[in-house]
């Protein structure tokens, strides 16, 4: 995997880029890759995250600028563009994310992951400028308003001729199950899990970065990358697991299934599934 993503990174060079949401998760890691080769404008709402990560990347030598604002704002691109200079190729990580919080605020993730995502496509226009969107798995037969609006955007961004990258559960990332389980540990709790049932599709932050490259380097036009991940992972045997291996018994509690959520998730509809196409350790979708 290090070889095929040293191979992309090689090819993506001289470049300069735009990533929205580049001080997350996902986001700050794809900029560690980008940034030894390539001029990197990171758009973040979260000031102290850019400004760390910034500072982390400039004192490697590497040219990374921030920009703090948010794709909520119509005129961001435009200020960036003014600044910086029209990008090559645009990462669109920024985006509302979890289930819960979109049952209590469903307007907040309609203008974050909808609106934010056409607000990237209107700036884009005609212009030569590839877009590569962070999508989910949670857009398959979405059963909450996060996986909904993520939907509608992947959709924008397809019918507008860019490429989407759709992830399953990415573990390590901020919220991840496994950083909370992490957290309940290190303060004596019941590790909570939904169901004994649920399964879920797992991936790790480097796959995800790796996944997001090789799309920006073979995407085809209107298209959607997904990883192959295997078999989907039960979520009780994952906590019994880091349970063991944190040598600590605090056990587990069953809290049961939340508004939005799904016993079995799914990488692709049924008619997505009769088109896709195995690459590798990818699927792709036209």
């Amino acid at each position: 995997m290090q070889e095929n993503l040293a191979q992309n990174l090689k090819k993506m060079e001289n470049k300069r880029i735009f990533c929205t949401g580049g001080a997350g998760s996902i986001g700050g890691e794809l900029v560690r890759q980008l940034a030894p080769h390539n001029t990197v404008v990171i758009l973040d709402n979260n000031e102290t995250a850019l400004f760390d990560l910034v500072e982390e990347l400039n004192q490697k030598g590497f040219i990374v600028y921030g920009h703090v604002g948010d794709v909520r704002d119509k005129t961001v691109f435009e200020k960036m563009k003014t600044k910086f200079g029209f990008p090559e190729i645009i990462f669109h990580c920024a985006s509302l994310k979890h289930l819960t919080t979109s049952a209590w605020n469903p307007e907040e993730y309609v203008t974050t992951n909808i609106l934010g995502t056409l607000n990237v496509l209107d700036f884009i226009g005609e212009k030569p400028i590839k877009l590569v969107n962070i999508s989910t798995d949670k857009t398959v037969n979405a059963s909450s308003i996060m996986g909904a609006t993520k939907k509608v955007a992947e959709i924008a961004v397809k019918n507008a001729g860019h490429i989407s990258v759709r992830f399953g559960n990415v573990l390590g990332s901020r919220g991840s199950v496994v950083s909370i389980w992490q957290r309940q540990i290190e303060h004596g709790e019941s590790l909570t899990v939904t169901d004994e049932k649920m399964t879920r599709y797992m991936m790790t932050i480097p796959e995800a970065v790796k996944l997001v490259i090789q799309a920006a380097e073979i995407g085809e036009p209107g298209q959607i990358f997904i990883l192959d991940m295997g078999k989907p992972v039960n979520v009780l045997n994952l906590a019994l697991e880091i349970l063991s291996k944190s040598g600590k018994d605090v056990g587990i509690k069953m809290i049961g299934m939340r508004p939005g959520e799904i016993l079995s998730e799914k990488l692709m509809t049924e008619e997505e599934e009769a088109r896709a196409i195995k690459r590798g350790d990818n699927f792709w979708i036209l």
